[in-house]
């Protein structure tokens, strides 16, 4: 009877989850009270859906402090709403950020540069200058 083969097993789920929270740039806020998110819950809006899919949970594991409310709406097809993003400051002020069709990594930018603070400008500048792109 031949021996079975050894397998070597992968990454773990948790690692890899980890290792993708953990990419750089890391997406810490400054000034923030919270972010609100109205967007469709499907057929429509799908920058803003990928961007609470693919990003949102990196802002979230970086600002632990901030307070996220995501609302997402049916949105039957005669109807014409964009979905919006309201940034709320540490200081009460509010800034609506119109996120219908953009790409969740342009949304991403946006909102870094509106309150991603010094790190954010620093990393901002290296991947220009080194020609690499802002986000991966």
């Amino acid at each position: 009877m031949p021996r079975k083969p050894k397998f070597i097993p992968g990454p773990s789920r948790l690692s890899v989850i980890l290792r993708e929270l953990n990419e750089e740039p890391r997406l810490s806020l400054t000034g923030l009270r919270g972010i609100s998110l109205k967007l469709a819950a499907r057929n429509d809006h799908f920058g803003a859906r990928h961007f609470v899919k693919e990003e949102l949970r990196r802002i979230r594991y970086a600002n632990p402090q901030l307070s996220v409310e995501v609302n997402k709406l049916p949105k039957p097809l005669q109807d014409n709403w964009t979905p919006e993003m309201v940034v709320e400051f540490e200081d009460g002020a509010k800034t609506t950020i119109d996120i219908s069709n953009k790409w969740s990594t342009s949304i991403t930018k946006e909102l870094m540069d509106l309150a991603g603070g010094d790190l954010w400008k620093e990393h901002k500048a290296a991947a220009q200058a080194a020609g690499l792109p802002i986000l991966p």
